[in-house]
């Protein structure tokens, strides 16, 4: 036979390639249906090699040995989600000592289950002692995710993560980087022993289930995605965050929906020492700085530039925004003044610098022999000053509202310099005796012209925004500066009557809301009547305006920016409640669900925005009437503080004046009687849009919303229905919000929201003179003076 034939080359190949791919198929099928449901004694050994899967009955959860990620021929013997790709493994037998392709799982002859890295190494990798019945049902995996043979369960002793159903109190989690611990209680930074969150009241995690709800102690927590069934777990990530994120089958991924610490800069040991931790809030990331006069060391550590040599004559530098929580002393020691406080760190030796608020409460702080967990942010009220070398040359970059108003691009004009005086001055005088109407005639026209380049140069000072400001007013950006910060208005966050509102972030890495002004009538008015009102006003439950822009046609505020959003968005969330009328059968709809707030964060809004309207109608320099109370001027800051916004609408000379207006202002359904009436307005006319807020913060509900079918809808009046519910069938639980009516404890509760709606029904008063001023309203709640029975709240087109 000829080896040249190629007929016989063709057939030879076409023999071998159909062997080699039936061969392939065949291995590739029995590698895919390895799969168990319980690992023997007769199954044992079990290797890495061999592709084995345990699986539980409901096919959710795996186990079995698992690559090790960034590792070549190491494994872990691994629990995971069984249908997700990536992030699923919820527990290991050996994170911290991975094996390689020789180890092996057994059943010993005993009943005893162990992990061996080798033959030649006998020791035993199984995290606790597991012994069986040799004839037992052996190693198996419950629906659960819990993993049981004998005397062994996998919930007994969890990793990094806790699953729906299994039980957390006095459990430890610890992060795969072996940094941080959760005790069911408080997260703490394990090199240094020191804790950093713990949880509200102190209350113990205990479980959570597949629907989102964590029960503790004596609290119960809710995920965004409450009442949702999903795939759940509750991890302790390697940035000290404990996180309980929730599967998205659409986007294929997990969505974290409730976290312990927003701010991750809280988390202790995120950066080294000495340094400053700056927390990015668009991309949700940290970094570590060095302070001025410092360097950048080891391990994102920061050392002084220059050796204090002197240390009675060292100076200070002043860092605003500031705070460091891990010295060795964080006693306030209660000094007198700023200059004590200074004193007492330039004494001693071991002292770095101190901590000081401006807030008259003399917070003084040492920050002896170390300096640990810095972090800027500008929710914190204290100001670090650090002590350098009198040499160091290096000048403070983390600067607060002090310099941020002073205005960086002054504009000078000057009058034109007046022509020398005439050498013809008897001439004129004899012209001017003798011609007394050519006198008049020129006085009247000299008048004249001055009077337009006066006009001319006022009209130039208020366009380059030279009216009279405040002093150290708020800061002039560019319109270029803004444009930049806000990515070209690219990212819209709310809009409201007089223009929308943007979210930026300006080059010293804050985050503002940016409000560009539309349709502005008047002129400039309403503009700058909002920019010198709100500049003079300095309150807790205020939202501040850090700086304006007024070029190009442009008007733009800078206000500081919330994070949480407006108290509407809490309220007013649509809840589906089943037949049982349960929480468990409650579910939020809509994928931007808040998270419910609980009766006493309600009261602290409710009395939070009564100090702050008190304080425009009753204490600012000019008396100010904000004219749209509303929940989606109410905007609630990370601990949950309300501020008001969108104030300085009117101004009064007198807190008992009153203004005639040429158009109605407010937003229908919170506006008083009188707006539709011929009368004129006073600040009651806020004391009554405030008393429909306050019953909303209530019931959860708007105040022109039918909550009782029973009332024909041209009767529907809320305030006159929430009045017979409380006063005249004394049922206050008719008017709770539903979706934490269950919370509602008569003994503890009672006070609170009983002074909430007595307050109501006498802000909602029809005739002006009747509803109490502000600074008494926030009395009333504040529980300081007894409120009187209220009368029943009527509008002019209801009868009772």
């Amino acid at each position: 036979m000829s080896s040249s034939n190629p007929v016989l080359h063709l057939l030879f190949f076409f023999f071998f390639f159909f062997f080699s791919s039936s061969i392939l198929n065949f291995c590739t099928s029995q590698r895919q249906t390895n799969v168990i449901t319980s690992f023997s004694f007769s199954n044992s050994p079990w290797r890495p090699t061999q592709n084995r899967t345990l699986i539980s009955p409901n096919s959710t959860f795996a186990a079995g040995f698992l690559p090790l990620p960034g590792s070549v021929g190491l494994y872990t013997f691994s629990v995971w989600y069984y249908n997700v790709s990536s992030d699923n493994v919820v527990w290991s037998a050996n994170h911290r000592f991975p094996v390689s392709a020789a180890a092996s799982l057994i059943i010993s002859r005993s009943g005893e289950l162990r992990l061996v890295n080798s033959s030649a190494d006998g020791r035993n990798l199984w995290p606790f002692p597991a012994v069986g019945s040799v004839n037992g049902s052996g190693l198996s995996l419950l629906p659960t995710g819990n993993l049981v043979y004998g005397n062994f369960k996998s919930f007994a002793i969890p990793t990094d993560t806790i699953l729906p159903g299994q039980h957390m109190n006095e459990t430890i989690l610890v992060s795969k980087n072996g940094r941080f611990r959760f005790d069911s209680r408080q997260l703490v930074l394990i090199g240094r022993n020191d804790i950093y969150w713990t949880n509200k009241d102190n209350s113990t995690f205990m479980s959570f289930d597949d629907r989102g709800i964590t029960y503790g102690d004596n609290q119960i927590y809710y995920a965004s995605d409450l009442g949702v069934q999903k795939l759940r777990r509750l991890s302790l990530d390697d940035d000290g965050n404990l996180r309980l994120y929730s599967y998205d089958m659409g986007l294929k991924q997990w969505v974290v929906v409730w976290r312990a610490l927003f701010q991750l800069c809280m988390v202790h040991g995120t950066c080294g020492a000495n340094a400053i931790c700056m927390f990015d809030v668009l991309n949700a990331s940290t970094s570590c700085v060095c302070p001025p006069g410092y360097r950048k060391g080891v391990d994102d550590s920061c050392e002084l530039k220059i050796q204090i040599r002197d240390l009675g004559r060292s100076n200070f530098l002043r860092l605003e925004f500031v705070n460091f929580t891990g010295g060795l002393n964080q006693s306030d020691i209660k000094t007198t003044n700023f200059s004590t406080c200074k004193a007492r760190c330039l004494a001693n030796p071991n002292c770095l610098g101190f901590m000081f608020k401006y807030d008259g409460s003399n917070y003084c702080v040492l920050q002896l022999e170390r300096m640990f967990d810095g972090y800027w942010s500008p929710g914190t009220e204290t100001v670090m000053f650090l002590r350098v070398d009198e040499s160091e040359t290096d000048v403070s970059n983390f600067t607060g509202m002090t310099n941020l108003m002073e205005t960086t691009c002054p504009v000078k004009i000057s009058l034109p310099i007046p022509p020398p005086e005439s050498g013809t001055t008897t001439r004129n005088i004899a012209i001017i005796c003798s011609l007394f109407a050519a006198e008049l005639l020129s006085g009247a026209y000299f008048f004249w012209t001055f009077l337009k380049k006066y006009i001319k140069y006022r009209d130039m000072a208020r366009t380059f925004g030279l009216e009279v400001m405040p002093a150290g007013g708020p800061k002039r950006f560019s319109y270029a500066e803004l444009k930049d910060a806000t990515n070209n208005f690219s990212n819209p966050i709310g809009k409201g009557g007089f223009g929308v509102v943007y979210l930026g972030k300006l080059g010293d890495g804050r985050v503002v809301a940016v409000k560009s002004l539309k349709n502005i009538t008047g002129g400039d008015a309403d503009f700058w009547a909002e920019v010198t009102t709100i500049a003079r006003m300095h309150h807790l439950n205020l939202v501040r305006l850090w700086g304006f822009c007024a070029e190009k046609g442009s008007r733009i505020l800078v206000y500081e920016y919330v994070p949480n959003g407006s108290l509407d968005q809490f309220l007013f969330q649509t809840v589906e409640v089943g037949l049982e009328s349960s929480l468990e059968t409650a579910e939020l709809v809509g994928s931007k669900s808040k998270p419910i707030l609980d009766w006493n964060i309600r009261y602290r809004i409710a009395l939070g925005v009564a100090r702050a309207i008190a304080y425009l109608h009753e204490e600012c320099l000019e008396w100010v009437l904000h004219c749209d109370i509303k929940p989606e001027n109410i905007l609630l800051g990370d601990d949950f503080c309300p501020k008001v916004s969108d104030f300085g609408l009117a101004k009064l000379k007198k807190k008992e004046d009153m203004i005639s207006v040429s158009r109605m202002r407010g937003t229908p359904g919170y506006m008083a009687p009188e707006w539709t009436r011929p009368e004129q307005i006073t600040s009651k006319a806020d004391v009554y849009s405030f008393g429909l807020v306050l019953l909303e913060i209530v019931s959860g509900s708007r105040n022109f919303s039918q909550l009782d079918s029973k009332v024909e809808s041209d009767q529907w009046f809320f305030p006159r229905w929430a009045f017979d519910k409380v006063f005249k069938e004394m049922n206050v639980e008719d008017i709770l919000d539903p979706r934490i009516k269950h919370t509602y404890d008569s003994q503890e509760h009672f006070d609170v929201i009983n002074r909430m709606v007595k307050t109501a029904m006498w802000c909602l008063q029809d005739r002006p003179d009747t509803r109490p001023s502000m600074g008494k309203v926030a009395k009333m709640l504040e529980g300081t003076i007894e409120i009187t029975e209220p009368k029943k709240p009527t509008i002019f087109y209801l009868d009772d």
